[in-house]
């Protein structure tokens, strides 16, 4: 009689990797196939995205803006998250994860309302398939169990994807998101954004667990981990989840491991947890880097072209917050009537008292 293992998964798994930090591909079977209008496009995010980024901290640092969570270094998986989708595929984003909704189809004036607390930030226009940032630390992860649900009853080729961090996943939603979408087959990936700390909590503190791939393996789904510095490992990722999604085949579990070289917030200070060294380190796998080296030797980036969106990104920038400004200020009388289609008598006694 053949003995039978008992213990799971008890060995650490490399993250799965397609672009070296040199700009060379290392793993030409698993190169999304891209073509070179789409490997711009990409880029073109990535670095708008950075620049925006950028400024969004600015407008916080005077007052334009209210809560906001920086995001360079994360370019990679955000933008190569996204752009791995379908425009019918549903976004379901945690606090950070603004550049999802808005590459998904928000507009950026409309974040940027988000960030101020008003509530036609939340207006979500029709045909953008976004939920608005969760600010409950896995909340995020049941509503898009439950979108997945409705995908499936109605036989639908749709998929919902929801972010989380590494801190997120030590959170009750995400174990009760996996476990259900793990019973009901259901076309949901659940992808983390391993950035190494949440908030000032390092990532040895936060789980025993080999890697957060690991986990899906007692919710009996797919798990993956790849190198979040490398945008074509986060694609490539997402579109095979996407796909297993579709074909019936279930969910799947992301683990991108990248690190964020901003602050968690505006209101953090990196330099009580982290080193200088180990910055560094990482700025060494810099995303936009990464590609550019690659885009480079393919005669399709330059330089110049970098600056051109950044440049692009400025003026964007700060068309958009000029318009979030302009946009009429809030009321307790709108707020209570943009809760129902027909407010409710009470609503309406209590409308009255504040006028």
């Amino acid at each position: 009689m053949s003995k039978v293992p008992y213990e799971v998964y008890t060995e650490e798994v490399e993250a799965l990797s397609v672009l070296s930090p040199d700009g060379e591909i290392v793993n030409e079977a698993l190169m999304p196939e891209l073509t070179d209008d789409q490997l711009k496009e990409v880029m073109r995010r990535m670095v708008f995205t950075r620049t925006w980024d950028e400024r969004a901290i600015n407008l916080g640092r005077q007052g334009r803006l209210g809560f906001y969570a920086p995001v360079s270094g994360q370019e990679a998986t955000m933008v190569g998250s996204e752009f791995a989708l379908q425009k019918e595929d549903f976004v379901c984003p945690g606090y950070r994860d603004i550049p999802q909704l808005v590459w998904h189809g928000l507009p950026l004036y409309q974040a940027f309302l988000y960030s101020r607390g008003h509530q036609h930030g939340g207006q979500i226009p029709e045909g953008v398939n976004v939920l608005m940032p969760q600010i409950i630390i896995g909340a995020q992860i049941l509503h898009a169990m439950g979108i997945a649900m409705g995908f499936k009853l109605k036989k639908q080729k749709q998929v919902a994807i929801t972010y989380t961090g590494d801190g997120g996943s030590s959170e009750g939603d995400f174990y009760e998101g996996l476990n259900y979408a793990g019973v009901y087959k259901l076309p949901v990936i659940f992808f983390v954004q391993n950035n190494g700390y949440a908030i000032t909590t390092p990532f040895a503190k936060q789980t025993a667990a080999l890697s957060i791939a690991h986990k899906a393996v007692a919710a009996g789904i797919k798990g993956v981990k790849v190198d979040g510095m490398d945008v074509f490992a986060v694609i490539k990722a997402v579109q095979d989840a996407a796909e297993r999604g579709r074909n019936g085949e279930g969910a799947t579990l992301i683990e991108a491991v990248t690190y964020r070289f901003k602050p968690h917030s505006l209101s953090d200070d990196t330099s009580k947890y982290r080193t200088k060294e180990e910055e560094g380190q990482w700025s060494e796998k810099d995303p936009i880097t990464r590609l550019a080296k690659y885009l480079e030797k393919k005669g399709l980036w330059t330089a110049e072209d970098t600056e051109r969106v950044r440049a692009e990104a400025k003026e964007t920038v700060a068309e958009q917050i000029k318009k979030a400004e302009k946009t009429d200020k809030m009321t307790v009388a709108g707020l209570i009537d943009s809760m129902f289609e027909v407010t409710p008598q009470y609503l309406e006694e209590q409308k009255a008292d504040f006028q």
